[in-house]
């Protein structure tokens, strides 16, 4: 998929879907766009931008995420190499928990 406007350089993204989901969206996107270039672009552009406001409006947060977590490591005496190690080695024990066998 491709996404442009006259203000920003186009960008490219690969993404896969069900067989189903594809085939609906194309008609649907032909239908409201037309059956021209671009149609697609235009239909995935607009359901990104849809998810992404529902996303933001399910979450309460706004503001900078940065300024929101800004000091809230502070007090961690451990460089962040390390506390990312621990944290993955945290992360992959639960996941391992969780898988059913």
């Amino acid at each position: 998929m491709v996404f442009c406007s006259f203000l920003f350089r186009c960008l490219s993204l690969k993404v896969q879907v069900d067989k189903g989901v594809e085939r609906r969206f194309r008609e649907l996107a032909m239908r409201r766009f037309g059956f021209g270039k671009g149609s697609l672009s235009r239909a995935a552009n607009e359901a990104f931008l849809m998810w992404i406001s529902n996303v933001e409006e399910a979450s309460g947060f706004s503001g900078d995420p940065v300024e929101a977590i800004d000091g809230l490591l502070a007090d961690v005496k451990i460089d962040s190499v390390k506390l990312q190690h621990k944290v993955g080695k945290i992360w992959a024990s639960m996941v391992v928990e969780d898988v059913p066998g």
